[in-house]
């Protein structure tokens, strides 16, 4: 009795062989009439569809490299600011020593209050020399991000016309070409004040001026005072 109540029944349902042709038409006719089938038997659109995928490789080639290029000038900017600081902490720690040291031996020091102006100069060539050389990588590192500003909008365009191309198969246009930067900045209205971009781009070689012109008395202060 308990080898009735547990036993499984198998119920097999008759496969219909019309229905089982039409079920394989249905998928066959779905793969045939899919984008990509269609670009695959389309030569046009399947050479225009590899060609796509070439310049989206090299894209995506340009904007790491431009990307790498842009953290090596952010370093190099970041090294000659900590040399700016560096080079003045050890002038001026150099000089108070120097002074202290011709006290204690003379104490007539007037001689050399008189040429304060010899270390002044020295600290504003030097400082004028590293901010030369920060305004340099500062244009630099602009340059390359404008360009890699174009170089990533250049890719999207790109990227929504391959995407564009395999949602529509042999449908789609093969005169469309990707919109460029280029032309994409020209039909956008931007309004940019230049002396304000100008500003925001300079901001350290502004503040690294503005330190200049602080230390160039400070040797006379140590001297004279």
């Amino acid at each position: 009795m308990a080898d009735h109540k547990n036993a499984h029944h198998v119920v097999e349902i008759p496969v219909d062989e019309k229905h089982q042709q039409m079920s394989v038409t249905t998928t066959f006719s779905a793969i045939q009439n899919h984008p990509l089938m269609e670009i695959s038997q389309s030569p046009g659109h399947l050479l225009l569809l590899k060609l796509w995928q070439r310049e989206e490789d090299l894209f995506g080639r340009k904007i790491a490299r431009k990307e790498s290029r842009l953290d090596s000038i952010r370093s190099e900017i970041f090294q000659l600011c900590c040399f700016f600081f560096l080079f003045h902490g050890f002038f001026l720690t150099i000089l108070s020593a120097s002074v202290t040291y011709i006290r204690n031996v003379n104490e007539e020091h007037e001689n050399v209050c008189h040429k304060w102006w010899v270390p002044s100069i020295l600290s504003l060539c030097t400082s004028l020399v590293l901010v030369f050389c920060v305004q340099v990588k500062l244009c630099r590192y602009w340059k390359v991000s404008r360009q890699l500003q174009r170089e990533r909008a250049d890719s999207r365009s790109l990227v929504r016309c391959v995407q564009e191309l395999r949602m529509k198969g042999a449908s789609f246009d093969l005169s469309k070409e990707p919109l460029n930067a280029k032309r994409m900045k020209s039909s956008s209205v931007e309004i940019k004040w230049k002396p304000l971009t100008w500003c925001s781009q300079s901001l350290t070689t502004i503040c690294l001026v503005c330190l200049t012109g602080l230390l160039f008395p400070a040797s006379r202060i140590i001297l004279c005072v």
